[in-house]
């Protein structure tokens, strides 16, 4: 595969690799922080990046694998060939690397459907930049941890969102030209930001200096409210109102940008226009529900009226998928911020039918997981809504079963993984009685759990695992001969809904027995469930929990375990851990975490009594009989 990849990159740079090999050197262990490294000619990586062991590979394994090597070689042109003057344009390689895979998967690989991911990836990096603690593309290094800082996902997705929105605003052709300008007049030297966009404006004939400008020297994520739609002779004219969307600072006076938007009626062109502050009208032809950002290249969120939500919903089986992707974060992320109700992407996801695009399926999973995490420690409206949540994905995952057809496509194998892990976590019973069946049955049946569903399954009987069964995974761990498996297996074991166990899995990490890179890792994902129990429990061993995190790191490691909590006292425990033991430069990600827990108190208190409320107009079935655990020998 890389070597398809290297094939591409010569021909879209137009300046060919210019060392006689290339090498990838794959070495044991992991980071929390980041999978490789793009040095000159011998790209380093961690190998659980890179290879696999055929007992537990799966497809989504197979082509995050693709999108490393893809991202790194990317790095040969942006970051080796042509370098940042100084890391304040970091993005410039990062954001780039990540939006060059992405682009190159896509055009290699097409029966991925990776061009979907990109609206996941878009989410992500929105999701960060409506917080008030966010910060621009382009930002201003000082310090060595402020550079740990900096490798984040408004330098990653972000910065790929940006690219991916400036190449469809001046075309194809155009962005390539304007790169091959770029890498053939500055190559073997160093660039700032600028310098790229100066080369692609010479050749696009568009503003692009400007629009780029405000996408990356200000923080923030526009909002377009769609208003005022009106048909008549067979054509929607719409009015476009530029806002800014915050999670947490409702009257922020908002920013503003130039931006990009494309809107289309059902089965009709888009039509483009450049919304630049104020409004906007445009004019569509056909009439109907008019989708804004069609085809979800746009870095901002969209506001429809309440009469435009009700009609997409009623149409939305008929919207192409990649707008159902965007539709869905729009409506969810804006009913977090109480910006609509809470409960219309309940509505969105009740209007999805059984053979939607298994992108969508497993992007409606994940949603599910995100909700139920937010009911996390309130057991009778978790359960309330966990029954939704099952009931909805249960006629999907009849449909995908555990077996695969002759000749499914790879996303469909994708989201048979993901409907074991959410069904598992939703706790749906029949799963968790299955997956620990076929656990038990592996010792007899070498097909009771085939290596594309191993970690899946392993997942969903660590997760709900009794003293015996841990015990018994414990000891798979330390009988594995497969260093990636044994290191998979052991971050298995924190993951745990047990407490009592949770604390288990803590304990083990302070001892020499998972490695030394592993150790980390499992406190972090014992933060997953208990992100209070592991921060306590970091900080208590903080020394010992230091050894294991790089300097710089860690900043960022001990924040990130708080930051899912729902206890209002952990903010002032974040606080006084910054104070302590970080400089007023190193604090970004406490503060970030401190935000993130402010806003999932403002969602718990604010935002889930509209999916209560919502679920007792549409209760879901009732909860089948308890499922009696017991030992794993017994069964």
């Amino acid at each position: 595969s890389s070597q398809a990849v290297l094939h591409e990159y010569n021909q879209y740079f137009g300046t060919a690799y210019p060392l006689p090999k290339l090498d990838t050197v794959a070495g044991p262990g992991s980071s929390r922080f980041f999978s490789a490294m793009e040095n000159w000619g011998a790209i380093m990586t961690f190998e659980h990046s890179i290879l696999f062991d055929p007992a537990m590979l799966s497809e989504a394994d197979r082509q995050r694998a693709f999108g490393t090597a893809a991202h790194e070689i990317s790095h040969q042109w942006f970051g080796d060939l042509v370098t940042m003057s100084w890391w304040d344009d970091l993005w410039l390689n990062e954001g780039f690397a990540s939006w060059m895979a992405g682009r190159t998967t896509e055009r290699l690989h097409p029966e991925w459907k990776t061009e979907l991911d990109a609206v996941e990836s878009r989410g992500a990096a929105m999701n960060r930049d409506s917080l008030a603690t966010t910060h621009p593309v382009l930002q201003h290094v000082e310090t060595v941890e402020q550079t740990s800082q900096a490798f984040d996902r408004i330098t990653y997705a972000k910065g790929r969102a940006v690219i991916r929105m400036l190449e469809s605003y001046v075309g194809d052709e155009a962005w390539r030209n304007g790169v091959r300008r770029y890498i053939e007049k500055h190559a073997y030297g160093n660039t700032v930001t600028d310098d790229l966009w100066r080369e692609v404006e010479a050749v696009a004939d568009k503003p692009i200096t400007a629009i780029a400008g405000d996408f990356t020297q200000q923080p923030g994520v526009p909002l377009i409210a769609a208003e005022e739609a009106t048909c008549s002779g067979g054509k929607t004219r719409l009015r476009l109102v530029q806002r800014e969307f915050s999670r947490d600072r409702p009257g922020k006076p908002p920013l503003s940008w130039r931006v990009p938007v494309a809107v289309a009626a059902p089965g009709g062109e888009p039509v483009h226009a450049l919304v630049t502050g104020g409004t906007a009208t445009v004019t569509v032809p056909g009439c109907g529900p008019v989708i804004v950002n069609a085809g979800q290249v746009g870095y901002f969120r969209t506001l429809y009226t309440p009469l435009q939500v009700a009609a997409i919903a009623k149409s939305f089986a008929a919207i192409p998928a990649v707008d159902q992707l965007g539709i869905l974060a729009d409506s969810w992320a804006l009913g977090l911020a109480g910006l609509q109700p809470a409960s219309d992407a309940l509505d969105l996801i009740a209007a999805i039918p059984v053979d939607a695009d298994p992108k969508v399926w497993a992007n409606v999973a994940g949603m599910l997981a995100s909700i139920d995490d937010y009911y996390r420690g309130d057991g009778a409206r978790q359960e309330t809504f966990r029954r939704f949540g099952i009931a909805v994905l249960t006629p999907v995952w009849k449909r995908v079963g555990w077996n695969p057809a002759a000749g499914e496509p790879e996303p469909v194998a994708i989201l048979r993984n993901q409907l074991i892990d959410t069904l598992g976590a939703l706790g749906d019973r029949e799963m968790i009685a299955e997956a620990r069946r076929r656990y038990v049955a592996k010792a007899g049946d070498p097909t009771a759990m085939p290596a594309a569903l191993r970690r899946s399954i392993l997942l969903v009987v660590a997760t709900h695992a009794d003293a015996a069964t841990w015990d018994r995974l414990l000891a798979d761990a330390r009988a594995e001969k497969s260093p990636l498996v044994k290191d998979r297996l052991y971050r298995l074991l924190a993951g745990t809904v047990d407490e009592g166990l949770a604390r288990r899995a803590l304990e083990l990490a302070l001892t020499p027995e998972p490695g030394a890179t592993v150790k980390a890792s499992m406190i972090a994902v014992v933060s997953d469930l208990h992100p209070d129990l592991a921060f306590d429990f970091a900080l208590a061993h903080r020394t010992a929990v230091e050894a294991m995190v790089d300097g710089p790191s860690q900043s960022r490691y001990f924040p990130a375990l708080a930051s899912g909590s729902a206890d209002p006292a952990m903010i002032g425990k974040v606080n006084a851990y910054a104070s302590a033991h970080l400089a007023a430069s190193a604090r970004r990600d406490a503060e970030t975490a401190v935000a993130s827990i402010a806003d999932r108190l403002r969602v718990r208190r604010d935002r889930l009594p509209a999916i209560d409320a919502w679920l007792e107009r549409h209760p879901p079935p009732p909860p089948p009989a308890p499922l009696a655990l017991g030992r794993l020998a017994d069964r």
